[in-house]
């Protein structure tokens, strides 16, 4: 009798589960992205974030893990960060790396966050200054940028001011500033941590120092296009980075490049 009666509460419970089971599995198969077509994803060359001449660095590591998971397919290049934008813009391009958001870039672009950083202030120790106000008070002295780069809020509004009276030289990449202040055609620019090594390499110690710009760090996530990518997949693509910051890949990957300390702060957010 007790065993009669305990039957229909067990298929109940029973097919409690399995219901439960396919809305969990549905889930997870409408959470990943939909693949009808082979995806594009820039790289820009740019120190530890992505190195042309080595085929390494952060990026290339996220983006090769995000797409795993995916299970989409995925054309990579390697393109300068100004024609990024603009494609990303267009829909030409699906997806780039590492990019910033701002208030002009909010209308074409969306991001997927996976770290933070923090901009600092490189200059010669010959142009005699200890601080972005001292800098701008030279009128000798000019700041050189990647062409299509944006920065933290001081950073930016030191730049800004600084192409208005003409001392700003562009260029499209990290290494030909690097060469430029060496040879004091610019005297100083914007740098990151993902760029020590490279300050290291070029023998610029000894003739420079790092300011702080007094900014916070900033979010730093996948670019993703409005134009050619749905709101939907925009947050199934998110998803699979957010699962990465969660699960610990990121700050793996980070420790391949950083000090343990380093790398957790900016998984930090």
């Amino acid at each position: 009798m007790e065993v009669s009666r305990a039957l229909p509460s067990m298929r109940r419970l029973f097919m409690g589960m399995v219901v439960l089971c396919g809305m969990a599995s549905g889930s997870a198969w409408s959470a990943a992205p939909h693949c009808p077509r082979t995806f594009t994803l820039a790289y820009h060359d740019h120190g530890m974030l992505y190195s042309r001449a080595t085929d390494q660095g952060i990026d290339k590591d996220v983006a090769l893990e995000m797409i795993r998971r995916s299970g989409c397919k995925v054309e990579i290049s390697v393109l300068p960060r100004a024609r990024i934008w603009t494609w990303i813009e267009s829909g030409q391009l699906d997806f780039s790396m590492s990019g910033i958001t701002n208030a002009e870039r909010d209308k074409f672009a969306d991001f997927a966050w996976y770290l933070y950083n923090k901009y600092y202030f490189l200059v010669r120790k010959d142009a005699q200054v200890s601080s972005l106000a001292d800098f701008e008070k030279n009128p000798k002295l000019e700041i050189g940028v990647i062409r299509s780069f944006r920065y933290s809020k001081n950073a930016n509004e030191l730049v800004d001011r600084l192409t208005a009276q003409g001392r700003v030289v562009e260029v499209p990449d990290h290494a030909q500033l690097l060469s430029m202040i060496k040879l004091n055609r610019i005297q100083g620019m914007i740098i990151e941590p993902f760029n020590y090594s490279q300050v290291d390499t070029q023998a610029l110690q000894d003739m420079t120092e790092v300011l702080d710009t007094g900014d916070a760090p900033v979010l730093h996530g996948v670019i993703m296009s409005k134009k050619s990518l749905s709101l939907a997949e925009r947050n199934r693509w998110r998803a699979i980075i957010d699962g990465m910051v969660k699960d610990g890949t990121m700050l793996k990957i980070l420790k391949k490049y950083f000090d343990p300390d380093m790398a957790r702060s900016m998984v930090t957010f």
